[in-house]
């Protein structure tokens, strides 16, 4: 590869989808309706002391993520906390192009050592498994209070028709799946290497199994905080634009809003539209407030996808995708 193609990789590629994420931003705030009034609303929120601790809390949500992040790779890799940010913020620009952030890697490895950029492929993978897995589990545990414990609140007895009986058993068998999957990775692998299929893929997945429970229950540990700051975030964002809703009812709706989220097929670059619709189906139940509920979406969909997916983009943009060794 010569040096003016390479040249081309490293900089059109970031350039580009900086363009991109920039471009889709602009053309969903264009799009939204009463335009004018959410945006009055908006400005008038920034004077509050809530609107920038959301804003930190964003900033300690990436925090976690580059920190758990930086656990995974440390078998494979020493990675700086700073180099770590850069890489999952790179890979949040990735996954806003791709099916439920599932091209998270492709962002990621850009900042690992070329040796180990096929071997760090898995652990992304089981970074992820451990966030869908805490997603799961509260999102069961939210469904099984509406279905079991909420004869008293009449909205809830709305949703309950909607969550069947059975999609609760799905839920809860799922989580316990993938509990048992995570929690045992060492095992399933060495089971996995048992058909000589995969064989070929054993150098790449070795790296998993030198994780022990310890170390897997501390990236748990991070994904649940995580999850955590993610409820308090939009609690907050609710309460700056005046959706007035019972603390405990809003953690039990938005357990099963980032259910709904994570299974349901989106592209995060132009998934506003059904975050708006899921949170204003699910919220609406409890609040009049219509407008802010988007505004509320709207709102969590900029911090906590876009601004990061532009700074990663940016971070792509000065990170060398090729190197001088693939020069020939």
């Amino acid at each position: 590869m010569n040096k003016s193609i390479k040249l081309i990789i490293n900089y059109f590629f970031g350039l580009s989808l900086f363009a991109v994420l920039s471009y889709n931003l602009y053309h969903q705030i264009i799009q939204q309706p009463d335009l004018s009034l959410k945006w009055h609303q908006i400005i008038q929120c920034w004077q509050s002391p809530i609107f920038f601790l959301i804003i930190f809390l964003m900033l300690v949500n990436w925090g976690i993520e580059s920190y758990k992040w930086k656990l995974l790779m440390h078998p494979l890799e020493e990675l700086s906390f700073i180099k770590s940010v850069q890489s999952v913020l790179a890979g949040c620009s990735i996954t806003m192009l791709t099916p439920n952030r599932t091209g998270e890697f492709g962002g990621r490895i850009m900042f690992v050592s070329q040796k180990n950029r096929t071997k760090a492929i898995s652990l992304t993978f089981l970074g992820s498994i451990s966030q869908l897995l805490v997603t799961l589990i509260g999102g069961s545990i939210a469904v099984i209070w509406i279905n079991f414990f909420a004869q008293g609140e009449s909205n809830f007895l709305k949703l309950a028709p909607y969550i069947k009986t059975g999609f609760l058993f799905i839920f809860i068998l799922l989580s316990l799946l993938l509990f048992l999957l995570f929690i045992n990775i060492r095992s399933f692998i060495n089971w996995f290497f048992r058909f000589s299929f995969f064989i070929k893929i054993k150098k790449h997945l070795d790296i998993l199994r030198s994780f022990e429970n310890k170390v897997l229950l501390r990236i748990l540990f991070y994904s649940c905080l995580r999850y955590l700051v993610f409820i308090l975030q939009y609690v907050l964002i609710l309460k700056l634009f005046q959706v007035d809703i019972e603390f405990h009812k809003a953690l039990i709706l938005l357990a099963v809003f980032y259910l709904l989220m994570a299974i349901i097929p989106t592209i995060g670059i132009v998934e506003l539209p059904i975050r708006a619709s899921a949170s204003v189906i699910l919220l609406g139940m409890f609040s009049t407030n219509k407008l802010g509920i988007e505004l509320a979406a709207f709102g969590i969909w900029v911090l906590n996808l876009i601004i990061p997916s532009i700074i990663g983009s940016l971070f792509i943009l000065n990170n060398k995708i090729i190197t001088e060794n693939d020069i020939t």
